[in-house]
């Protein structure tokens, strides 16, 4: 069935009739420069009341005209393939609406230009603040969003000129080195140096626990060398082919390994079951991650959990204070 006429399309001319103003004030209010031309904030109500009534099509700046905030709230994430990041962006959304907020997510896999390219659209959709996860230059971020007027918070990985929300990285992987060497002992009758293997020898993180896996062998006298640690990165493969290329290169291999993710993890147990000089059973191993589907591989593998709703909750709390300046806070992780 077709109709004759057409139904008309409400124009801004409609609108300025209806709202006994000129056509041009209507356009700058939809286009969401009324406040630089100081038209009233009760015409411009009047004026989005009207478009919305008249089913006028607004465009995203228009809509958010009738609150002094948009109640919306943006995150990038680094990754979203493991349960730590996932468990971030599952939470933060379920806290974002509880608390009558709009949560806007998106992955920019480690790219520093994709966090930028990310941190401009969610401006454009004038988010109250940003949370910057994981983020390779969280300070360019809070620069390009302060520029714009818009707060940010740095989760997980920490920045200079924004408040911070990260494990206490430190602490957590001290103690997990202390375990493995524990469990080391209790299966192998000794301690031995143990194997640093994955992440980013320059990231916060990375170094913080190595930091505490250090320590940790400081605590017990044992001294541990810089052939020990392999800072490969985070993806399975580059875990496993550098163990690899340490196996036919002749350097000992450590019964103990600190693993610095479940990402990580993934590789190394790929080459212990498929081409490593050990079998499963002779090793001992620590994951500074969670997953409790590794609980199913077996007895000898300690996790540290990252503490997801405490840091979300602190995040949440220095929003609602309006706690924007620079500072670092540390939540102990779980060890499993």
């Amino acid at each position: 069935m077709s109709l004759d006429k057409q139904q008309k399309r409400t124009t801004i001319y409609d609108l300025a009739e209806l709202a006994g103003t000129s056509a041009s004030a209507v356009s700058v209010v939809l286009n969401g420069n009324w406040k630089k031309r100081r038209i009233s904030k009760q015409l411009a109500e009047k004026i989005m009341r009207i478009a919305e009534e008249q089913g006028y099509a607004l465009n995203m700046q228009a809509s958010l005209l009738r609150r002094d905030k948009s109640h919306i709230i943006g995150m990038i994430v680094p990754k979203y393939d493991n349960r730590y990041f996932g468990s971030i962006v599952e939470l933060f959304e379920t806290m974002a609406r509880d608390k009558g907020l709009f949560p806007l997510i998106t992955c920019t896999r480690r790219d520093p230009a994709l966090e930028i390219e990310a941190a401009r659209a969610m401006l454009s959709y004038q988010v109250d603040c940003v949370i910057a996860t994981g983020a390779t230059d969280p300070d360019r971020i809070t620069e390009l969003c302060a520029a714009a007027g818009v707060r940010t918070i740095n989760l997980d990985l920490p920045g200079k000129l924004a408040p911070s929300v990260i494990s206490d990285n430190f602490a957590g992987a001290r103690e997990l080195t202390r375990r493995i060497l524990a469990s080391c002992q209790q299966r192998f009758g000794s301690m031995e140096p143990l194997m640093f293997i994955g992440g980013r020898g320059g990231d916060h993180n990375t170094m913080e626990r190595l930091r505490g896996f250090r320590q940790a062998h400081a605590d017990h006298g044992i001294d541990i060398g810089d052939d020990r640690v392999i800072a490969c990165g985070y993806a399975p493969e580059k875990a496993q082919n550098a163990l690899q290329e340490r196996a036919a290169s002749g350097l000992p291999f450590s019964r103990g390994m600190f693993v610095n993710s479940t990402i990580t993890l993934e590789g190394v147990l790929r080459w212990v079951r498929l081409a490593g000089p050990v079998g499963e059973q002779d090793v001992a191993l620590g994951c500074f991650d969670y997953d409790p589907l590794v609980a199913l591989l077996g007895d000898n593998i300690e996790m540290v959990r990252q503490d997801v709703p405490a840091m979300l909750a602190r995040m949440f709390e220095l929003i609602e204070r309006g706690s924007f300046e620079p500072s670092v806070s540390e939540i102990p992780p779980v060890l499993r």
